[in-house]
């Protein structure tokens, strides 16, 4: 009896264990901050944690009246964002990335046409970098002391060995995200105004995208992040 007990002991130890194991990994593996993706890659996943500022970073490939409004929003909190534009969107709305550059807020590179860059070859990778690039700086070399920011940010974050090549060759940063506020999928502006600001710190990157819910979420963000004692900035002023 007492045999049959401590083998059943045992058996269900080890059964624990290796779930525990199994889930610890699952986890680990999809954070983004992740130390092992860390080490075979130069992405960047946070910015300067002793400093006072946060990033609000915005995808963009839809919503040009969204984008303005944003970053109107943005003005008059007296912060600034980081826009990460799809060159196809950039050579549908050239007069709203004027608009939102010549207000001061930086803009990124989202690639042409929001494909999987970790299935790409080099070129492909390169192709999409480089003609969002140039349709960009057509449209913003008018612009007093503009240059371009030399940042991408992956679509739906899939990275690459080839993709970092690519970026690598061509001189650009990848950008990752701290936190995702996922609300291109979940429209409700509670949910996206905790996803932003819950335990928020100097440093993190907020991944989000103009919905209709992230702009009727933006004021509370921002209110939060002024009561925190941080403020909104460009990327490349909060990882530099």
């Amino acid at each position: 009896m007492k045999e049959r007990r401590f083998r059943a002991f045992w058996a269900n130890f080890v059964i624990a264990a290796v779930l525990i194991t199994t889930f610890g990994v699952a986890i680990a593996a999809a954070m983004p901050g992740d130390a092992q993706i860390k080490a075979v890659n130069n992405a960047i996943y946070e910015g300067n944690k002793s400093g006072e500022k946060v990033a609000l970073m915005f995808n963009v490939y839809e919503n040009a009246a969204n984008v303005e409004k944003i970053a109107d929003i943005l003005d008059e909190y007296g912060f600034k964002a980081t826009f990460f534009v799809g060159g196809s969107w950039v050579a549908k709305h050239p007069n709203t990335l004027l608009k939102i550059a010549a207000k001061g807020f930086e803009i990124g590179n989202h690639g042409y046409l929001h494909r999987d860059h970790a299935k790409l070859s080099l070129k492909q990778n390169k192709d999409e970098i480089s003609l969002t690039e140039r349709l960009v700086d057509e449209t913003l070399s008018g612009l007093p002391d503009y240059k371009n920011c030399k940042l991408f940010a992956p679509p739906s974050g899939s990275i690459g060995d080839v993709m970092f090549d690519a970026c690598k060759a061509l001189n650009y940063r990848v950008i990752m995200w701290t936190r995702d506020t996922i609300d291109w999928r979940d429209h409700d502006e509670n949910v996206i105004y905790e996803r932003a600001v819950r335990n928020i710190k100097a440093g993190d990157l907020i991944l989000m995208h103009p919905t209709d819910c992230t702009v009727q979420a933006l004021p509370r963000i921002l209110e939060y992040i002024k009561t925190a004692n941080l403020r909104a900035d460009i990327v490349s002023y909060v990882i530099s």
